[in-house]
């Protein structure tokens, strides 16, 4: 005897199962192909943005710094793609810099430059900050560059007193002491991300002043 199935919809057989399930029944991800990570959907879409698991912002590459001149910049080349302490592999990268621009420009010049590298620190961080969704993403180190090449530029070219000047820049920037850690918190934006690091490099040579003063 055969059972009839033009009364239900679904086919279903003579256990009461249907043989697959609807498409409304299908769960949103098959549906659309969007994956889900444990905090929602996944915000890593974009040109060399890497899926971060669960992170609140994604994770760049090397193509996400190719993408863009601006994301270049406020990477430093590269150089904030560092897995370890992308801010102090940044202040380590002035370091080069700063014999190439000591070497074939004039102080002035030289001074010029680093004033056109804070103005376009500004527009490249305010730039990378908007598309990765944190306005002061740790592998952003443009911040990091220029203002330690500030330092290096008012600093005796000497390795010892560099040396110092990289620890108490690097310190500085870290633990944030007043008034650096009240406007890092306050402001905002490609200026804020530049701002608080050129404050780690006055603190900087204040202290190497202090020390020159008195110390010798």
């Amino acid at each position: 005897m055969t059972t009839s199935t033009s009364g239900n919809p679904h086919g279903s057989r003579m256990d009461g199962r249907p043989d697959s399930p609807p498409e409304s029944l299908l769960p949103p991800e098959r549906e659309t192909g969007a994956a889900k990570g444990p905090g929602g959907p996944d915000r890593s879409e974009g040109p060399g943005l890497a899926p971060s698991t669960g992170a609140a912002t994604p994770r760049p590459s090397k193509a996400f710094v190719r993408n863009h001149p601006a994301h270049f910049i406020a990477f430093g080349g590269g150089a904030g793609l560092s897995p370890v302490a992308p801010g102090t592999a940044g202040t380590l990268a002035a370091f080069p810099l700063f014999w190439v621009f000591n070497y074939v420009l004039d102080p002035v010049k030289f001074f010029l430059l680093i004033n056109v590298m804070f103005v376009a620190g500004i527009w490249a961080c305010s730039v990378t900050g908007k598309t990765l969704g944190s306005h002061d993403h740790g592998g952003m180190v443009w911040d990091e560059i220029t203002a330690f090449l500030l330092v290096l530029f008012l600093t005796p070219n000497n390795l010892i007193w560099q040396a110092f000047a990289f620890l108490l820049f690097r310190l500085f920037d870290i633990i944030k002491p007043p008034p650096i850690g009240y406007y890092d918190k306050k402001l905002r934006g490609g200026f804020g991300v530049m701002f608080d690091d050129l404050l780690a490099a006055f603190l900087t040579l204040l202290c190497l002043a202090a020390w020159k003063a008195f110390a010798i």
